[in-house]
């Protein structure tokens, strides 16, 4: 059988097996496994998951991730966030759509706290939803503005979603983080943007605070939500300080921030023991799942390499369509939207990197540049009906008046948004290439 068929082959039976809702990782390490074996018999097919599980327990720069995602769970179950919105509320209160404006800087500072936009998607349905439409804020600008802002998760660092790219397209973590820095600061300038020229045009969907309310509240309250909802500020600097300054090694910065939200939490009388628990929990669950996506992926990536599917997909876009090198780019990011309908980034990232990466590789784009690409296109993907990762989770967290149809269509402007921000960094790859120029010549 021609190895184009048998890459093919491989792509269907998944396909297929993802069909029995059987998790990910099962799905395709199972796929990879039985390939293997088919094709290169049983010493083969073992040889290369052993070697494929001994890469990813030398990948050093792994240990951050749990110790990233332990520090947003502490951030998050301690409730610091509370404070981080009641900040916003006093400062911003008073400008139209203020609060709507200060739910995307609580994202920003939620997804360097924690990596994941599941995280800023919780606190945004518990802490920011109830109050904005308590304040007769527009029910479709606030369900866009958290969805929108949660996605921010991915993209701004500590991002999981870069650092499972690192491991695939063998990238420094480091670099794709400073990459995704101003990138993500541009969409959630752009955000708040559009919701500042939306409330100036039209105020009820945004009102502004009344007077009377923040009257009561005096200058020395004022200055100490200031100061407690800087301390997730003050933390992530304690973490990134030393690492940008070269004093510290990536995996020890990223000790150093679980460290310090956990003495702040304690600090505050905000850590017990129960919380501590759910923490940690929550950290071996996550991080657990993502170590057998990355095997699974790395497994998948190495039979795709032995097929050379990648020079058949080489050939069939650039010889037989006779396609240009900005026109296969489009495409992919195109199949990541759709494919995003069905699949969460995870799982995207996992199926098509083996292909795509060396695809990009070929046609000489920078493969940092294109993570950064992915990485926005995976928050696209999040809030593109009819299945988005997004909308679903704000289904679940929204109160019964926030229906599916109104999810659906808050998602609308925002997703035109990052569309353009898309667009800004495939024509400026500088954008996000500057950062990683000046940090790591």
């Amino acid at each position: 059988m021609p190895y184009e068929m048998i890459a093919a082959l491989m792509f269907g039976s998944m396909l297929v097996v993802m069909l029995t809702g059987q998790r990910m990782f099962g799905v395709i390490g199972f796929v990879a496994a039985v390939s293997a074996i088919w094709l290169w018999g049983d010493r083969g097919g073992y040889d290369l998951a052993f070697a494929q599980t001994i890469k990813l327990m030398n990948w050093f720069p792994l240990m951050t991730l749990p110790m990233f995602i332990f520090m947003g769970y502490v951030l998050s179950e301690s409730r610091l966030a509370d404070d981080l919105y009641r900040m916003f509320h006093v400062w911003f209160g008073p400008v139209p759509g203020g609060l709507a404006i200060g739910t995307i800087l609580l994202m920003v500072l939620i997804s360097a706290m924690n990596g994941l936009s599941v995280a800023g998607m919780a606190i945004g349905a518990t802490i920011a939803l109830p109050e904005l439409l308590k304040r007769r804020y527009d029910k479709l600008m606030v369900t866009g503005v958290i969805q929108a802002g949660s996605s921010l998760g991915i993209l701004v660092p500590p991002s999981v979603v870069l650092v499972l790219y690192a491991m695939i397209a063998r990238q420094p973590v480091s670099h794709l983080w400073a990459a995704g820095l101003v990138p993500g600061f541009l969409l959630a300038g752009l955000f708040i943007l559009y919701i500042w020229l939306r409330c100036r045009i039209t105020p009820s969907l945004g009102p502004a605070v009344d007077p009377d309310e923040l009257a009561q509240v005096s200058r020395a309250e004022k200055y100490r939500l200031l100061l407690a909802g800087l301390m997730p500020l003050a933390i992530f600097a304690v973490m990134m300080v030393p690492f940008v300054l070269g004093y510290t090694r990536l995996v020890e910065s990223s000790v150093v921030g679980a460290l310090a939200a956990l003495v702040v939490s304690i600090a505050k009388g905000r850590m017990t023991w129960e919380v501590l628990e759910t923490c940690t929990r929550k950290t071996l669950a996550i991080s657990c799942m993502f170590l057998w996506i990355i095997l699974a992926a790395l497994a998948f990536g190495a039979v795709f390499d032995g097929l050379r599917a990648v020079d058949f997909v080489r050939e069939l876009f650039m010889e037989n369509l006779g396609l240009g090198r900005w026109e296969i780019l489009i495409l992919m990011q195109v199949s990541f939207i759709l494919m995003g309908m069905f699949l969460d980034d995870t799982a995207m990232l996992v199926i098509v990197a083996p292909l795509y990466v060396p695809i990009v590789r070929m046609l000489e784009f920078d493969l940092i540049w294109y993570g950064v690409l992915y990485t926005i296109t995976c928050q696209i993907a999040y809030m593109t009906p009819p299945f988005g990762y997004n909308l679903f989770l704000m289904r679940a967290m929204a109160p019964d008046s926030v229906s599916l149809g109104d999810i659906y269509r808050s998602i609308v402007p925002f997703v035109m948004v990052m569309i353009f921000g898309l667009a800004l960094v495939m024509i400026f790859p500088q954008i996000a290439l500057w950062l990683p120029g000046i940090l790591f010549p």
